[in-house]
């Protein structure tokens, strides 16, 4: 029998391949417009459930030549369920259902459009009391169904614009909410709309991973982070518990061996190797946890937390999940081309065996594997140039941290 980790992805080479030609330009026709060029910005591969695609694409218009953001998603199945658009072509070969939408008219995000152009969006913070005249909008990320955030901002003023899904959103700000009424140092929800559009305040400070490029370990002391995790208020232990990174190792292992099947063997081995150790850790303590703890989430001043950001996943779960998921991201950090490697290393060298203190030293090891994992199907979602090496760099890395679990090392 064929091994079916090697077999192409039928969903993924649907929307990476010579198809997409066909497909950009018929969603293009209406508007008549004409396809000159695209390249693959980023990929959410889901196998067998759902692919989500964003593109570079230029595009001629009657007026002329414009750089465009385009997306596209497939799911298995033969029914359209969204009808289609000037913006949106909605398209089935039988097999799959396949949806093209341009930048910013995505249908799970009813709130974006109106965000990313500065009228609109300027109406839109009226209309909710805030004062944005004469501001200045930023698109600073974009995933394709799931969120984006937009930088508004005039002399004086900063604003921060979540759009969400309208079901997240409504979790979101109860989040938020209850941090604030806690004390911790979160972006205030200043208005919030049913559609899931969040304005959050600007907090003070300098990202921690920057921080670590300048003044090493030094930006933040260990016990300070712990000491963060611990004023999470006990209300979130009443929110929905979500899985941790740490143990989707198998699911990022299928979606590894669908992109690279060169390493399907030895992601497989690693992610199995991680769930065996993982069973003895069952149970334990639930805390109020963060859930996706790493350096880009903190601002700091001066060596001192300033900030806590993304708290969407914030919720009940195990301490020791938060910790690893920063060693992993600081890991990662050593091994990438960027000014943060040195006080990466130098932030887990001192980190470490002060996170051993917190919670099981083996433990933590193991789910730092786990979220590496994770993580190294970040070079081809993002689709870095090189990213087969990035990817096998980060399970080498995710190895690294599995072995160390024996004798308690720090792989660095």
């Amino acid at each position: 029998m064929a091994d079916q980790s090697a077999l192409p992805d039928a969903m993924l080479a649907l929307l990476t391949g010579p198809d997409v030609d066909e497909l950009l330009a018929a969603a293009l026709a209406p508007a008549g417009a004409r396809l000159e060029q695209w390249t693959v910005r980023d990929v959410d591969h889901r196998p067998g459930r759902r692919t989500t695609v964003s593109y570079a694409v230029h595009v001629a218009w009657p007026g002329g030549v414009r750089a465009e953001t385009f997306a596209a998603t497939v799911t298995p199945g033969g029914t359209p369920a969204q009808e289609a658009s000037t913006d949106r072509l909605v398209v089935t070969d039988g097999d799959h259902e396949i949806e093209v939408w341009r930048f910013p008219f995505d249908a799970e995000l009813p709130a974006l459009a109106a965000m990313c152009f500065e009228d609109s969006a300027i109406q839109t913070l009226r209309s909710l009391g805030i004062d944005a005249a004469g501001a200045h909008v930023d698109v600073l990320s974009y995933r394709p169904r799931k969120r984006a955030v937009i930088r508004v901002s005039r002399p004086g003023a900063t604003w921060y614009v979540k759009v969400l899904r309208p079901a997240v959103g409504a979790e979101m700000r109860r989040r938020h909410e209850l941090l604030t009424d806690a004390g911790l140092p979160v972006p205030v929800c200043l208005a919030a709309r049913d559609d899931g559009l969040l304005v959050l305040s600007e907090v003070p400070g300098t990202p921690l991973g920057s921080a670590l490029t300048v003044t090493g370990a030094a930006a933040c002391d260990p016990m300070d982070l712990i000491s963060m995790l611990d004023r999470l208020p006990a209300e979130l232990l009443a929110l929905p518990r979500r899985r941790p990174w740490a143990e989707y190792a198998q699911h990022y292992a299928g979606v590894i061996a669908s992109t690279l099947p060169s390493e399907a063997a030895r992601v497989h081995d690693v992610a199995a190797e991680i769930d065996v150790a993982l069973s003895a850790y069952a149970g334990g303590t639930v805390e109020p946890t963060h859930g996706d703890f790493y350096e880009a989430q903190l601002m700091v001043d001066d060596g001192r937390i300033t900030g806590l950001l993304d708290v969407d996943t914030a919720g009940p779960g195990r301490r020791v999940d938060d910790l690893a998921c920063m060693l992993a991201h600081l890991s990662l950090l050593t091994i990438l081309e960027t000014g943060a490697a040195r006080g990466a290393r130098e932030a887990l060298e001192w980190w470490t065996p002060v996170f051993d203190r917190r919670v099981d030293p083996r433990e933590l090891r193991v789910r730092t594997a786990g979220v590496i994992v994770s993580l190294a199907t970040g070079a081809f979602r993002s689709q870095e140039a090189g990213w087969e090496r990035s990817t096998s760099d980060r399970l080498t890395l995710a190895r690294l941290w599995l072995d160390a679990a024996g004798g308690l090392r720090i792989p660095v």
